[in-house]
């Protein structure tokens, strides 16, 4: 029993005890990642993280949060109709934007050569759009010396004629044999014939024919009070 204690004691002897130092670069590592074992978890961060800051979101405009109803929308107002005014006769206003009160009646004023008007003188600016001042057929489109550019219409009880003249121009694709609705354009104001130059209106007739194949010959009538009332 005292040989064995002695030996234990000779080989503690024998030892010599170094401290502990840093692991030489090549030691064996224990990771796939190439770090020590020691250092495959990495601490836990303890530094608190601030959020980015988000954007507000912007308030809505109070107009966008506003509901009506259909009824409260309404309806978008309907385009303006270029309707020509219809006299108690239900003659149309031959010529664009003109009214009653706008008339003089020249229907007897003397004329060169001894002759009577029977007509009236409708002025307006060139171009303005001249219409028919009833339904009917366009019976004749001609040039004159006189009248200029004219047009004869007959009405639809096949009688009355209602004539146009000194017009600047025919409306596009007018043609006699041509039916036409009352207030229809048929062309424009102007001076051709033998209006002064400058003096743009329209001369405007009717007359009253016993047979519509003289459609040019028949008894004179009045217009100014057709289509002034």
């Amino acid at each position: 029993m005292r040989a064995l204690a002695l030996f234990l004691f000779c080989a503690l002897a024998a030892c010599r005890f170094e401290p502990v130092s840093e692991r030489p670069a090549d030691a064996e590592c224990d990771c796939a990642d190439g770090r020590d074992v020691a250092d495959a978890r990495p601490e836990a961060d303890t530094s608190t993280v601030t959020p980015p800051p988000t954007e507000e979101t912007p308030p809505a405009a109070e107009a966008d949060t506003v509901r009506v109803t259909p009824d409260e929308a309404g309806a978008p107002d309907a385009p303006a109709r270029d309707v020509p005014a219809v006299s108690d006769a239900g003659l149309a206003m031959p010529v664009a934007g003109i009214e009653p009160d706008d008339l003089v009646d020249t229907f007897e004023a003397a004329r060169s050569e001894g002759r009577t008007h029977n007509a009236i003188d409708i002025l307006a600016p060139r171009g303005t759009p001249v219409r028919a001042a009833v339904a009917g057929e366009v019976v004749r489109l001609f040039t004159s010396d006189k009248g200029g550019l004219t047009i004869y219409q007959l009405g639809a009880d096949g009688r009355t004629v209602y004539y146009y003249a000194h017009l600047d121009s025919y409306a596009p694709g007018l043609a006699a044999g041509q039916r036409v609705r009352r207030g229809q354009v048929l062309g424009g104001v102007g001076d051709s014939g033998n209006a002064a130059p400058g003096n743009t209106h329209l001369h405007f007739a009717i007359w009253r024919t016993a047979d519509p194949a003289d459609f040019w010959d028949g008894t004179p009538v009045n217009p100014y009070p057709l289509l002034a009332r």
